[in-house]
């Protein structure tokens, strides 16, 4: 039965591997093909002069506010003239010490007509976003500049980025939890292996981050990763400084490495039991400060960094990488530790089994707060991508944690094995023995040798014996891996464990991109129903630019609100109405109303009269306070087409 166990077995571990295979390349092409602009994190939510206003005389300066703080460099807030010229003066700065604003000036002396403002600005959570608005002096134009509906990064360099970044996370789960796992655990060559892996894929993963960070941010091609200036910039901002601190902590884990897997297992060989428990405790310390300063470059640059109780998310989050880090990373190493047949004990293996479980418990109460603090509503848990993504995470735990309840039933049914002190003796033992069998096989394979010499070599003999040599090989291997039931199931289910943690650590990697559900029903609420540069309070007399479409051709335009002075009491308003080439064009009826919904007051009509072609005004109308007020205008262009068109107006405030 045992010599026919590994052929039961192989087909059922291939068919697994094949199923979570194919879940995971569809996830990854997700990640790769399905992104888009709204995982930019911070947000615009008003501009002063508001978009599409009309002001009498031009500002001094142009003030844009967003959703969360931003790091401005020299050219991150542009304005054009009508013909593409510059008009600002360089050098944007935020307003009032606050760094969710940014501002610049313009020049003096600027002419009528329609101005672009084109900003470009990089999160405090470290990912860029961009976009442009207009505004008018005097009265609307033509404008030749080019309005960016997105500028974010160069597609090569964004998807190199996101695959680096995946790669960074994988690797220090595999260099946390290898290590880990060889300290308490068990150490074998296999564990060395996954650790070292673990530490080179950071590391590189890690310069890599830093040599694409000017181009992400930049929108640059992949050629400006040999840009030493840009590099220079990087490193002068708080993501830069976190990838170079992780570059010199991961100096410091290979020097960490270097002792776990030499002078420590050394001395677990040589029984010098008072030195290895100096060494241990050297250990445990150094590398708990240098897993505790790495997870910290990723909370010091990313999501735990801004927004609500930043200084609890930060440890918070610090806490929650290593513990992902241990369970997962420790998966890995149990799995190649059981697929090379290598000898573990039954105490080994139940000691990850309690470390494990002591991750699951912290991942569970530090992901219920990041949840609340990221999430902030049931709604946005639905609505929001970020949300949707979370409760893809929160599936895959529940899976995960399922298969390990089977993984742990199969450790109890392990045969009992001698204590540690009593392995390491039977695996001297045993090595000896190896060395014996080595000797007389290098006795028989001398003999060989010498027959060999007298005789003409035969390729084709030659060939057999090293396909018999290698499936004798491949049938040890699986015989040491499957030599039990208990065994051979235990290496299936941590298998499953292992590939799922794969997929899941795609989908935390996708979160880190992805605008946080608070943040994005923060954006939602302040447009309230009209652009966000809608909602800014009003300076000047406010005048929007309304744009219609009743269904036939001759139905579409724009339309121009003026309020003025927009303060409660008697106000003047005016509405002008033109056609597709901008021509003043008459329309069957115009009404407007304003309401005022947190007072309850609305709607109010507006009793416009008909003054020339394309013009409608109401001499005085009465606002009875100010706040938020919800304007909506209806056009009707014929018996039938008629559209109602809704902007929300800061009035006095």
């Amino acid at each position: 039965m045992t010599s026919r166990t590994p052929s039961l077995t192989r087909p059922a571990t291939r068919r697994l591997l094949s199923v979570f295979g194919a879940l995971l390349a569809a996830l990854l092409c997700a990640l790769s093909f399905g992104a888009s602009p709204a995982a930019a994190h911070a947000a615009l939510t008003a501009t002063d002069p508001a978009d599409g206003t009309v002001v009498k005389t031009a500002p001094e300066q142009v003030r844009l506010t967003f959703s969360e703080g931003v790091l401005l460099s020299r050219d991150s807030v542009r304005i054009l003239d009508p013909k593409s010229n510059r008009v600002d003066t360089g050098n944007p700065a935020h307003v009032g010490g606050k760094s969710s604003t940014a501002a610049v000036a313009l020049r003096p002396g600027l002419p009528n007509g329609t101005y672009t403002v084109a900003w470009k600005v990089v999160s405090e959570d470290s990912h860029p976003v961009a976009g442009a608005f207009t505004f008018s002096i005097g009265a609307p134009s033509k404008t030749k500049a080019e309005v960016p509906s997105d500028a974010g990064a160069d597609g090569t360099v964004e998807t190199l980025y996101d695959i680096v970044r995946y790669v960074a996370y994988g690797g220090f789960a595999a260099l946390v939890g290898g290590c880990v796992f060889a300290g308490l655990c068990r150490s074998s060559r296999a564990v060395q292996k996954l650790a070292v892996g673990g530490w080179v894929a950071l590391f590189s993963a890690t310069l890599l981050l830093l040599l694409l960070r000017g181009p992400y941010t930049n929108g640059e091609g992949i050629g400006g990763v040999f840009d030493l200036g840009g590099l220079g910039d990087v490193l002068s901002t708080k993501p830069g400084a976190a990838l170079l601190s992780r570059l010199l902590l991961l100096g410091a884990a290979a020097l960490f490495l270097a002792v776990l897997f030499g002078s420590y297992a050394r001395r677990a060989a040589d029984e010098d039991q008072g030195r290895r428990q100096d060494l241990a405790f050297g250990l445990a310390f150094g590398g708990t400060v240098l897993s505790v300063g790495i997870a910290a470059t990723w909370a010091m640059a990313e999501h735990a960094s801004v927004g609500i109780q930043s200084k609890v998310a930060m440890p918070v989050d610090v806490v929650h990488l290593l513990a992902v880090g241990v369970w997962l990373g420790g998966l890995g190493a149990l799995v190649a530790t059981l697929r090379t047949g290598e000898p573990i004990g039954r105490s080994a293996v139940h000691r990850f089994s309690r470390l494990a479980f002591g991750s699951v418990v912290v991942l569970v109460l530090t992901g219920v707060y990041q949840s609340w603090r990221q999430v902030g509503s049931w709604d946005a848990l639905t609505g929001t991508e970020y949300g949707r993504w979370l409760l893809v995470k929160v599936g895959l735990v529940a899976v995960l944690i399922a298969i390990a309840s089977v993984s742990r039933r199969w450790t109890g049914r392990l045969v009992d094995e001698p204590d540690d002190k009593a392995d390491e003796k039977t695996e001297k033992k045993a090595g000896k023995n190896a060395d014996k069998k080595a000797t007389k096989e290098e006795e028989r394979t001398e003999d060989r040798d010498k027959t060999a010499e007298g005789t003409a070599a035969d390729p084709v003999r030659t060939a057999q014996l090293a396909r018999q040599k290698a499936a004798v090989d491949k049938a040890t291997t699986l015989r040491a891996r499957y030599g039990d039931l208990a065994r051979g199931s235990l290496y299936r289910s941590v298998l499953a464990e292992t590939v799922v943690a794969v997929v899941l650590l795609a989908v935390a990697t996708q979160l880190s991109t992805t605008q946080p559900g608070r943040a994005a029903s923060a954006v939602a609420s302040a447009k309230d129903g009209g652009t966000a540069a809608d909602t800014s309070p009003s300076v000047d007399p406010i005048s929007v630019e309304i744009p219609y479409n009743t269904g036939p051709k001759s139905g579409r335009g724009k339309a121009i609100f003026m309020l003025d002075p927009a303060l409660p009491g008697d106000n003047l308003i005016h509405v002008f109405t033109f056609d597709l080439a901008d021509r003043p064009v008459d329309a069957a009826e115009v009404k407007v109303t304003l309401t005022l919904p947190k007072k309850n007051i609305g709607p109010l009509s507006v009793p416009l009269e008909h003054v020339a072609t394309g013009h409608w005004s109401a001499k005085s109308f009465q606002l009875p306070m100010g706040g938020t007020w919800r304007l909506s205008l209806t056009v009707r262009t014929s018996d039938i087409d008629q559209v109602t068109e809704t902007r929300t107006l800061k009035i006095g405030q």
